[in-house]
């Protein structure tokens, strides 16, 4: 049975052409799995992230295939597939949470979910009918978060997605992201190694614009992480 879901060959991508962000960068994910992206700052995790989602346009690549079809970065029913929280998001400051979230299913063609349970477990109920760019730097991160979980994507990109968290957050976010296999695939990218281990069900330790290690679950030990990384002090 093919467990493949994301698989991509050869990817290099920059900012400015003399200097590769990425270098001939390939990456499968299976289907139903957690895995964690770590590396140390300007690594590539986010650059990566942000091909994957189109937002980004100076790359290459000999291939990008999903659910074994071969497919394009930016094109429709890819996009129909993924939903990606950033690290930092300014955009749709004048909807509300319950605007930007009716809207997002709108455009995925979902029915509006019941995030009730969401909305509790993020401590956002004070803040859904607030505009976006009125709310906090933690809090705006979780209008994206609960509707990246509401939402249900095939493909699950989240990028450093604690950092602006509380902790009673930061916990409940650790087990949307570990049980979020039953419903697909998350890529998350952090440089807090205890949400690499915590959650993952591989890590892949990005360094030098390549994937150089892959931990699977039996493995994840934090002083082997932090050996691979070559860092010396607390991640």
């Amino acid at each position: 049975m093919d467990t493949s879901l994301l698989r991509i060959q050869n990817l290099s991508a920059w900012y400015h052409s003399e200097k590769m962000i990425l270098s001939d960068f390939s990456l499968e994910l299976k289907k139903h799995e957690a895995a964690g992206l770590i590396g140390l700052n300007g690594a590539g995790k986010t650059t990566l992230l942000n091909v994957l989602s189109g937002m980004h346009t100076g790359y290459r690549s000999k291939g990008l295939w999903f659910c074994g079809r071969s497919v394009r970065f930016r094109e429709k029913e890819f996009k129909l597939c993924r939903y990606t929280v950033f690290s930092e998001d300014a955009s749709f400051g004048y909807f509300t949470f319950r605007e930007y979230l009716s809207y997002v299913c709108l455009a995925y063609q979902k029915a509006l979910p019941d995030v009730s349970e969401l909305v509790e477990g993020f401590h956002f109920q004070e803040f859904t009918d607030v505009l976006i760019k009125d709310l906090s730097t933690g809090n705006r991160k979780k209008v994206f978060l609960i509707t990246a979980f509401a939402l249900k994507p095939e493909l699950l990109f989240l990028d450093e997605p604690v950092n602006g968290l509380d902790f009673e957050s930061t916990e409940y976010l650790y087990q949307q992201i570990a049980g979020y296999k039953e419903y697909g695939t998350v890529l998350f990218s952090s440089h807090i190694l205890e949400s690499i281990t915590l959650t993952s069900d591989r890590v892949f330790v990005l360094e030098q614009g390549q994937i150089q290690r892959v931990f699977e679950k039996e493995q994840l030990n934090a002083g082997d992480i932090r050996e691979a990384l070559h860092y010396d002090h607390d991640l």
